[in-house]
């Protein structure tokens, strides 16, 4: 599988380069921004793992990520944030994000997942990350999410999820319905502002709150053993 890293700090890119190369049997290039990313693209006739850093210095993750998944159908994505992992308030399994300090094994399980969802699979994502990643980036815009059929839209502005609607909801309730969807798809515009402001929480907190109900109706639903 080909990768590609994109990282404005070349001593570390070289670093992340190596570690892949030392622990994994794929080609492995970098650069160092999206003009070179995009350049690197168009001469390359396949590429099944990007690694980018969400914001750096000529560096737009999100939308570098779109420009490529154009180019590669199925490319699968993993981000490099500016916060922390410390900052984190949520921990994902199989996280497609990966903060400073960055886990060396997990980053390298999360490259082995990719290889094994294969050419032109979907590129999910957790959206407990997806929210989380963004709101800690202090992103502002509208966050689409799609599950199969299913759609919403998450309204941040500087980091505060301010807005959520499905079909069916709005505000809190369909922050319930969208995270009970788990693995989705998303896609992201700073363009977009809310039109309403029906979240009045923090976002960690009603982002916690959701996943709290959300595991406690599955502890409710799950089968319960029988005493013997």
């Amino acid at each position: 599988m080909q990768l590609l890293i994109v990282h404005h700090d070349a001593e570390m890119g070289e670093q992340l380069v190596r570690m892949v190369r030392e622990h994994t049997g794929h080609e492995c290039d970098l650069v160092g921004s999206d003009v070179s990313a995009l350049d690197w693209g168009l001469r390359h006739a396949k590429c099944g793992l990007l690694l980018t850093q969400l914001e750096a210095d000529g560096i737009d993750g999100l939308t570098l990520g779109g420009a490529l998944s154009e180019i590669f159908p199925g490319l699968q994505i993993l981000f490099f944030p500016s916060y922390a992992g410390s900052e984190r308030r949520l921990e994902v399994a199989e996280t497609k994000i990966f903060p400073e300090p960055i886990d060396g094994d997990a980053l390298l399980d999360a490259v082995e997942r990719g290889e094994k969802a294969g050419a032109r699979s979907r590129d999910l994502f957790h959206v407990v990350d997806i929210v989380q990643m963004c709101c800690l980036a202090r992103r502002s815009g509208a966050i689409q999410i799609v599950k199969d059929t299913r759609s919403g839209l998450l309204f941040l502005r500087s980091g505060q999820l301010l807005h959520a609607e499905t079909i069916a909801a709005r505000g809190t309730k369909a922050l319930l319905e969208i995270v009970e969807w788990e693995y989705v798809e998303f896609a992201y515009d700073q363009s977009v502002r809310p039109p309403a402001e029906t979240i009045a929480a923090p976002w960690d907190e009603a982002l916690i709150e959701a996943v709290t109900f959300h595991k406690q109706q599955k502890d409710l639903t799950s089968p319960r053993r029988q005493r013997v």
